[in-house]
């Protein structure tokens, strides 16, 4: 533990977000939100005789209970709890502190919904849906192999610069909310479709004078944005359902994006690795995935495991 230099408060919070700017990437507002419970948290403590570098479990678990008492929502406390353990882990590792007394706190059960799902069944049955050989046919499937196989949100996928991808990369550089980049992973069957929907590009240039007008995005339109509207793919996404054989209302973009994610953890993927690739700024966003794999692997536990059957044939 650090004897020599041990700094007040203030300058704890401020080399943690330090350290959350520059190794994490932290959006700006994660970092004012941490910072505000942080002095919100220091400040508790204070008039409880204590401070960062020797508040216990007892306090943090105190804090909290306060917290919950002013009527916040489980998922609000969650954060707060969050930005915590966090910063304790940060002291712990930069050995200013010997110990994490927010090692011992449970996070406060949140009651957010679980987001809704495809199978990996009825996503495959959705890309191959989008197999087409017309050039909008194959600027859906590609659309649609990148919004699946790279996890991007809508809005990111539609503005895409053209610059960002060629048949090659293995991986886009993706300018996510609050201009945050990340990469993005970019699978074989997503840059075949690329490459396939890249040599019909120019059909769905603008005209002017007579001529093809160049676009800088990846996906041009004649409309307004100069590209396909989030709201233009959900309807084309809609019908691709219907011709999928799934109900139109259980699939979206969105619903795309939380199927790349559950299907990668179903699969053994780290959860942080998962955090870094959907550009949450915030491990809390990415753990209700987590929730998702766990249902879907004991149902198949139950339903497909050979005891299962023998169970139900008994029965």
């Amino acid at each position: 533990m650090k004897q020599s230099a041990r700094p007040d408060d203030g300058r704890l919070i401020a080399l943690f977000l330090d350290m959350m700017t520059v190794d994490r990437a932290a959006a700006p507002s994660t970092l004012k939100n941490y910072g505000r419970d942080l002095e919100r948290f220091s400040a508790f403590i204070r008039r409880r005789k204590e401070k960062l570098l020797t508040a216990g479990a007892d306090d943090i678990a105190a804090f909290l209970a306060m917290l919950e008492s002013e009527g916040l929502s489980s998922s609000t406390a969650a954060l707060k709890c969050s930005a915590l353990r966090q910063f304790f882990a940060f002291l712990y590792a930069e050995d200013y502190r010997a110990d994490n007394p927010a090692a011992a706190i449970d996070r406060p059960k949140t009651r957010r919904p679980l987001p809704k799902i495809l199978s990996e069944d009825e996503a495959a049955r959705l890309v191959e849906a989008a197999g087409g050989a017309g050039a909008k046919a194959m600027r859906l499937r590609a659309m649609v192999e990148l919004l699946y196989g790279s996890g991007l949100r809508v809005s990111e996928l539609v503005s895409l610069p053209l610059s960002s991808v060629d048949g090659a990369r293995e991986a886009i550089l993706v300018r996510g909310k609050g201009g945050k980049e990340r990469l993005a992973p970019v699978g074989a069957a997503a840059r075949r479709a690329l490459a396939n929907y890249l040599a019909v590009r120019d059909d769905f240039l603008p005209t002017e004078d007579g001529g093809k007008k160049p676009s800088r995005f990846l996906f041009p339109s004649r409309g307004k944005t100069g590209h396909v509207t989030a709201a233009r793919f959900a309807q084309l996404i809609k019908e691709l359902a219907a011709e999928a054989g799934i109900a139109a209302e259980r699939v979206s973009p969105h619903v795309l994006r939380h199927a790349f994610a559950t299907h990668l953890l179903s699969g053994g993927a780290n959860l942080r690795a998962v955090q870094t690739m959907l550009g949450h700024a915030d491990i809390t966003t990415t753990e209700i995935y987590t929730h998702v794999a766990q249902d879907r692997l004991k149902d198949l536990v139950f339903t497909r495991h050979p005891l299962a059957k023998k169970g139900r044939k008994a029965g």
